[in-house]
């Protein structure tokens, strides 16, 4: 069962993308921050994080280099529902920034569970595990 841990201040965001998953088959930590998050890194495994961009203490973007230079291996998702730049706009893209700091794709939100699981789908295809590549290529 592929583990997801889930970094947003949001308990109701938290508890809704919990369920989703659950109801999916993933295992699922919540954190509710930066900080309570790199705990989780040092004490469980995970096979993707979901990180909000904007949160109190550690600010995502924050977050997001420090988990990808902690765990580089692991596939990072940016979710973001603040001011996104369109063409109309000077303001800043904040997931195109979450890229370039290391997170694997970017979610705007409010998003629907389909394009969740679509997201993370890629997410662990494109980033599967060594001995999951391994024993694919044995029976290859």
């Amino acid at each position: 069962m592929r583990h997801i841990l889930v970094v947003d201040d949001d308990p109701m965001v938290c508890m809704a993308i919990e369920v989703c998953l659950q109801r999916n088959n993933f295992r699922v930590t919540i954190a509710e921050g930066g900080e309570a998050a790199l705990r989780a890194l040092e004490h469980e495994r995970f096979d993707l994080m979901i990180v909000d961009i904007f949160m109190p203490h550690m600010r995502g973007f924050e977050s997001i280099r420090t988990f990808h230079e902690r765990a580089p291996v692991i596939p990072l998702i940016a979710m973001s529902g603040y001011a996104f730049a369109d063409l109309n706009s000077p303001a800043p893209d904040f997931l195109r920034m979450a890229l370039e700091l290391g997170a694997a794709r970017c979610l705007r939100k409010p998003f629907t569970p389909h394009a969740l699981l679509a997201v993370i789908k890629d997410c662990l295809a494109e980033h599967r595990p060594e001995s999951d590549i391994a024993a694919a290529a044995r029976l290859g």
